[in-house]
């Protein structure tokens, strides 16, 4: 049976798999979609004091709690910096880890390192004008460009305000996170707003790693459920 570990990104939670989170499962796999530490049904544990290093152990955690082995992890968006972490203290309990239009850090990066100076002084300007200098405000539907009406208000109702310090503090990795058997990336083929593109690139040229694109918006679990889940039911094979 496979074991899916699903990360969600930035603003969202552990709600915005459910629809994946059904299919796999009818297929036979055990799913599990935390939900990190201040965001989601967790908002109320939001605090200055939340960073990348805390959203790391949320995973590990789990994984650990649940005795899961021969895992997929699959991050999305930010997740990526997350599964990233989590995969570099535990490759050997994971079968495959699957990036979903994220981020691939190397280590001594932070997210602030991976967006143009631009972007992140728009985003630091926000959190100070808006965010008490420590939590980013939420990002609209409309702006992940998901495509249907009613999607968009459900994303934009569940989408909580992001902790800033996991934005800022670098991750540490020795490379073991490499080792894991099988790695893939999925692309976010129609989100124009994307800034995924290199490691997307990167992914596809290297014969190590299994390549995908999906025709949707950044929230690929939202517009194409049951394409992301065909890829994850495929990479378990």
């Amino acid at each position: 049976m496979a074991n899916d570990v699903l990360v969600h990104g930035a603003w969202h939670g552990g709600w915005c798999w459910v629809r994946v989170a059904r299919l796999l499962a009818q297929a036979g796999h055990r799913v599990l979609t935390p939900t990190m530490t201040g965001l989601g049904e967790r908002a109320h544990l939001l605090s200055r004091d939340v960073d990348l290093e805390t959203h790391i152990t949320d995973i590990l955690a789990v994984i650990e709690a649940e005795e899961l082995d021969e895992v997929i992890l699959c991050g999305h968006s930010y997740g990526g910096l997350v599964i990233t972490g989590v995969a570099d203290r535990m490759a050997g309990r994971l079968a495959s880890l699957v990036y979903l239009d994220a981020y691939i850090p190397e280590t001594g990066q932070s997210r602030r390192d991976m967006v143009s100076p631009e972007r992140h002084a728009e985003t630091e300007a926000l959190v100070n004008a808006e965010g008490e200098g420590w939590w980013i405000p939420v990002r609209s539907a409309e702006s992940f460009e998901v495509r249907d009406a009613a999607d968009r208000d459900w994303v934009n109702r569940r989408c909580t305000p992001h902790p800033f310090a996991t934005m800022s503090k670098p991750i540490h990795l020795t490379g073991a996170w490499q080792s894991v058997a099988a790695k893939a990336y999925i692309l976010a083929a129609g989100y124009s707003a994307s800034s995924f593109g290199p490691y997307a690139e990167r992914a596809k040229a290297d014969g190590d790693w299994k390549y995908f694109e999906v025709d949707c918006g950044h929230d690929v679990m939202v517009d194409e459920p049951a394409a992301l889940s065909k890829i994850l039911m495929q990479l378990a094979e």
